[in-house]
């Protein structure tokens, strides 16, 4: 790959995911605070996430990969983005605002399978050069983080209160737009030739309807089942972590949240000695036992002395993250073989981004409501509340799957990360 070509795919990949971070970790916090949302409300707007992730594979099998050029797509759909972005920022009530959420949910999730999509088309050997090029994600999420808190302090407790997180949403768009722009100067992308002669048969491998075969063995049933269980509670995280940590007390929240892309980034390097080692099901155990240790740690820790445990619980994300889901998709490969290995992974993506985060936001704002009246008295023991449920549903995953998954040899797993 050229040099020219690395660097064009290294900024879109740092503007694709700097515009996400730049809105969506504070959220939860803005909605609350300035909109006045009650939990309901925001699991509602956070659930458009995942309707983005179910609706994404039409968008991106059914048009984009058949009719257009990756790139131009692209553009068009961050170009469109960041006019729903300066809607959101003008937006006072929910009512107004979950309109323009949720279809910018539809155009971006899509986008997340584009950059990927381009840069892969450009490279001669993936396994080395898209690592190098998908770090640049991580660090715009974490330059997004930063800004926030260190540089514009939007998220302390004087901007929250003047409601200038609202900026956020303007920050992202024009990101978009510069994205948007940009995206025009990629390398071409044209649509691959498929040789699928029907259209049914297409549609059922863009959802990964036809991967649903493999769900007959008992192993990846377990896999799959408690892959949907334990997105309830990240969606608790993505929900909620946020606002926690702004209303305790914690200084820089956001800023200090991109501890958790930086864990997730020194994770990656980790996971295949760990995974090699200790094999697939200890390191899908571990993982699951750190979700129950994160939301502990959120239950009994401070913004006082108390503080290294709520900074320990944000790093944590990295072996969250990485041990179950990167686990996950490793294993998802060795198991559906060369047939179904895209139809094996949108199947899974489907069943966790989608309906797994949508119950778990729900379930996420009915949990919030259901202490709510603790929380004018005792913000501690509302929060704590609220935390132990995710801890207890993690735990209850933990041990579905220690118990039912018996431990097999997976195959190719140097080669698959």
């Amino acid at each position: 790959m050229s040099s020219t070509n690395k660097f064009k795919l290294s900024f879109m990949m740092f503007l694709e995911f700097f515009i996400w971070g730049a809105w969506f970790v504070t959220l939860g916090t803005f909605l609350g605070n300035t909109l006045k949302a009650d939990g309901p409300e925001i699991s509602m707007v956070f659930s458009t996430q995942s309707w983005g992730a179910i609706i994404a594979p039409f968008i991106i099998g059914l048009i984009a990969d058949r009719y257009f050029n990756a790139e131009r797509i692209l553009g068009v759909l961050h170009l469109v983005g960041a006019v729903l972005m300066w809607k959101l920022h003008s937006s006072d009530a929910v009512a107004n605002f979950y309109p323009y959420v949720l279809g910018y949910m539809v155009l971006y999730m899509p986008t997340l399978s584009l950059v990927n999509s381009i840069s892969f088309r450009q490279m001669k050997d993936p396994e080395k050069e898209f690592s190098v090029i998908r770090m640049f994600g991580t660090i715009g999420w974490i330059v997004a983080g930063l800004s926030i808190s260190y540089l514009f302090k939007w998220d302390s407790d004087a901007g929250i209160q003047e409601g200038l997180l609202r900026n956020t949403f303007m920050m992202a768009a024009i990101a978009s737009l510069i994205l948007g722009v940009f995206s025009f100067t990629l390398p071409k992308t044209p649509p691959v030739k498929s040789t699928e002669n029907t259209g049914k048969e297409s549609i059922g491998k863009i959802l990964g309807l036809d991967a649903i075969n493999l769900l007959k063995d008992r192993n990846f049933l377990v896999f799959f089942i408690c892959s949907i269980l334990i997105c309830i509670p990240l969606a608790f995280y993505y929900q909620y972590a946020n606002p926690f940590l702004t209303e305790i007390g914690l200084e820089n929240a956001t800023g200090k949240m991109t501890i958790g892309q930086i864990s997730e980034a020194l994770c990656l390097l980790l996971l295949p000695i760990f995974f090699t080692r200790f094999g697939f099901k200890n390191t899908i155990l571990l993982g699951m036992l750190c979700w129950v240790l994160r939301y502990v740690l959120f239950a009994y820790g401070n913004a006082g002395e108390l503080t290294f445990m709520l900074i320990l619980g944000i790093a944590l994300h990295g072996i969250c993250y990485d041990f179950f889901f990167v686990s996950g998709q490793i294993y998802t490969d060795s198991k559906a073989g060369k047939e179904y290995k895209s139809s094996a992974q949108g199947l899974v993506t489907l069943a966790t981004y989608g309906v797994g985060q949508l119950i778990g936001f729900i379930v996420a704002g009915q949990v919030s409501e259901m202490y709510i009246n603790l929380k004018g008295n005792d913000l501690a023991q509302y929060w704590q509340n609220i935390w132990l449920v995710p801890a207890g549903i993690a735990l209850a995953v933990f041990f579905i799957f220690m118990v039912f998954f018996k431990k097999e040899n997976v195959k190719n797993q140097s080669e698959t990360i």
